[in-house]
């Protein structure tokens, strides 16, 4: 079952420049940025929900090429799941198509598996399920 929106992920060119910009407009600090694979990101905790900053850190990164295509913007939006393996096996059942076969760990150790965006009116979608650590 779908918890609630965890986290709207922004694609930027220049994390520290977004980081500062978006801690001047919801007057909240970010968290310390972290890596994760060609990744480097921070969340703004805003009640309810967070907002996920990501950069690249290669040209040919997911979030280079995503920019490259669509500019700077939104780039998925999290919905927050109990079991995500059900979660899966349901919606496949539905005809949901998703990008990777299986959730895999994140960089914080929870289970993520992203929505093919052709399914979901081209919005690209992830499902989390928290083990480890929560968003920071």
């Amino acid at each position: 079952m779908i918890k609630g929106i965890a986290h709207v992920g922004i694609a930027v060119i220049d994390l520290e420049k977004a980081k500062s910009s978006y801690e001047k407009l919801v007057s909240i600090k970010s968290s310390e940025t972290e890596s994760f694979g060609e990744l480097k990101f921070s969340f703004l905790p805003l009640p309810g929900t967070h907002i996920e900053l990501l950069q690249s850190t290669t040209p040919e990164g997911v979030i280079n090429k995503f920019i490259d295509k669509k500019g700077e913007g939104i780039h998925h939006i999290s919905y927050e799941v109990d079991d995500i393996e059900k979660e899966v096996e349901t919606m496949k059942s539905l005809g949901i198509q998703f990008v990777t076969p299986k959730p895999y760990p994140n960089a914080h150790k929870n289970l993520v598996i992203f929505i093919h965006p052709k399914c979901t009116s081209g919005v690209l979608t992830e499902l989390i399920q928290f083990i480890g650590k929560g968003h920071a």
